[in-house]
């Protein structure tokens, strides 16, 4: 059975980092991706960054392209997502999924393709 456990969450201020974390167990896959979502208060779930396990390829959405890097480390099957100068709209509860699809070496967000799901953890960004 698989379970994505994240932590890492809190309170900064804005222009702060703080790195998120997702360890994953119950992994019997040859294959998978990995991906963050966040989910604001009044408004939908977003797909922000995803990496495929194998191949170590990323994708970031536009709005936090060059301030998060997403990592993973096998040996923890452990999923990460560093994030730097954030700001108020960065404000979400944060979830990890993961996808046991295979695309090839490249990944993606689409939400309905992901099977599991972390319990998310809060980020607030205070201006």
């Amino acid at each position: 059975q698989v379970q994505m456990v994240a932590s890492g969450g809190g309170l900064v201020q804005a222009g702060g980092s703080l790195r998120l974390s997702c360890e994953a167990s119950g992994l019997t896959f040859d294959h998978y991706q990995v991906g963050w979502y966040r989910q604001a208060p009044g408004k939908e779930r977003e797909g922000i960054s995803c990496i495929d396990w194998r191949s170590g390829s990323t994708y970031y959405v536009d709005s936090v392209k060059g301030r998060f890097t997403i990592s993973r480390d096998n040996a923890k099957s452990t999923l990460y997502l560093q994030m730097s100068t954030l700001k108020a709209e960065d404000t979400a509860t944060y979830y990890c999924a993961l996808d046991t699809g295979y695309y090839h070496g490249v990944c993606g967000l689409l939400a309905r393709s992901y099977e599991y799901w972390g319990q998310g953890t809060q980020v607030t960004v205070s201006s």
